[in-house]
């Protein structure tokens, strides 16, 4: 037994520790989740108020005309005015612990003077209110603080719901001690406004029990919340350096990723490269240079996304890119070509960093299978695209310096755009380094 309560005592002080460590990003994400969760809190308040006082209202009334006081309504306006305050702060920021602790009470009071009081409404001895269904509402009112991944507000739910029906039990026996209406008698006691001490006792057990499970899985869940909230933010930390189409695809598969997971498919492949970049970098300081790399990098980024292709890789100051799937009506080549001209004329206009810097780009494109894929080691591993159609098209991209041109496409890119589409120019063939056949050459005019 003593060993069980150290493993439970560890297990609950572990949890703690590792929440207390978590990074303020991931606290912050948690905190937004539990300030949703106390204004849901909020509302199924206000929806079990109106339940109520749309039950007193159709109910038949027993006061006579010579009453003086009716408690129901007041109790409802009480418990209406307390809910609206609590949404309101809700709404406004995350309640703070003493706040939600007083809201467990005042919702644990409120329920319990409201079935206080039907021994008033219906003038019968306080014994009576024992039997009253409403007490069903406790058990929401504890279910509903499970909604901020707090044990220790559930608990307190829980031991608040069990003292205030022990305060009612206690109430019964000392309102009339000549008269306890206690029976042993279970029919008489489902018969009559008699009180079953066991009845009650099973109520105050089924408190307990309710308190303590949902205590134990919100302990559990709130773990799993968190991690969640970790493999989400993992997620889009990760976005920043692999394509959305690589996170679907780590997502859905089977197997955890390692070296050598791959798949062969037809691609274009673009190469983008800054012309005179070492030249450039000597003439800016290191973190000038880091700066306005970004900038381009980032302004390239737009263009080829909304063309429908993926960066691959970033080498140095060079891009790979590709194009696997029609994007707008359009086939990988004709995305591709489409984008290499839109980012030559965004390179025209575009000026960056302190020195309004203007860059020229040199870009090569090729189309063919590639292999796309999982490369590295057992612990340290990027996605990327292989294979001769690769290679060519970094080819294509240094031979433009030597060509004079800004845009370099083989002859597998140009024959898979639709005719007409665009205006080629020849740039002859030639020998590609590496390569036994002859690579026929073209430019885009644009």
């Amino acid at each position: 037994m003593k060993k069980t309560l150290a493993e439970l005592r560890a297990y609950l002080t572990h949890a703690s520790e590792h929440e207390l460590q978590l990074p303020g990003r991931i606290q912050a994400a948690l905190t937004l989740h539990q300030a949703r969760s106390e204004r849901l809190v909020g509302w199924v308040q206000l929806f079990v108020v109106l339940t109520f006082t749309l039950l007193y209202l159709i109910s038949p009334k027993t006061f006579t005309a010579e009453a003086e006081f009716a408690p129901v309504p007041w109790v409802l306006g009480a418990y209406f005015l307390f809910t609206l305050l609590n949404l309101y702060i809700s709404h406004k920021w995350l309640s703070p612990d003493w706040l939600t602790y007083l809201s467990i009470a005042v919702d644990m009071g409120l329920i319990y003077l409201l079935i206080w009081s039907f021994h008033l409404q219906y003038m019968q001895p306080p014994s009576f209110y024992l039997k009253a269904p409403t007490l069903l509402y406790v058990f929401i009112f504890i279910a509903l603080r499970t909604l901020r991944f707090e044990v220790k507000f559930i608990l307190f739910s829980g031991a608040a719901a069990i003292l205030g029906w022990m305060t009612m039990i206690l109430y019964v026996l000392l309102a009339n001690p000549d008269n306890t209406m206690i029976t042993k008698n279970y029919v008489e006691y489902l018969t009559s406004n008699s009180m079953l001490l066991g009845a009650e006792f099973d109520k105050i057990i089924s408190m307990l029990i309710v308190t303590l499970v949902l205590a134990a899985a919100i302990h559990r869940g709130k773990r799993l919340l968190i991690n969640s909230i970790i493999e989400s933010r993992m997620t889009e930390d990760l976005s920043h350096f692999v394509s959305e189409q690589v996170l679907e695809d780590l997502t859905l598969s089977n197997e955890a990723p390692r070296a050598g997971q791959a798949r062969c498919y037809q691609a274009t492949v673009m190469f983008i490269d800054i012309a005179n970049f070492t030249s450039l970098s000597e003439t800016l300081q290191p973190s000038e240079l880091v700066s306005t790399l970004n900038q381009y990098f980032s302004e390239l980024e737009t263009i080829l996304e909304l063309h429908g292709g993926t960066i691959n890789q970033f080498q140095g100051d060079a891009i790979l890119a590709s194009f696997e799937a029609q994007h707008n009506n359009c086939n990988s080549a004709e995305c591709a070509i489409k984008a290499a001209t839109a980012i030559q004329q965004r390179l025209e206009l575009l000026r960056l960093g302190e020195q309004q810097i203007r860059f020229s780009a040199r870009i090569g494109i090729n189309t063919g299978e590639v292999v796309g894929g999982m490369m590295g080691s057992t612990h340290r591993l990027i996605y990327t695209v292989h294979g001769d159609a690769v290679n060519l098209a970094a080819r294509l991209e240094q031979l433009n310096k030597q060509l004079g041109s800004r845009i370099l496409i083989s002859n597998e890119t140009r024959q898979a755009c639709r005719h007409g589409l665009f205006q080629f120019e020849s740039k002859g063939e030639t020998q590609v380094r590496g390569r036994n056949a002859v690579t026929q050459l073209y430019t885009v005019v644009f």
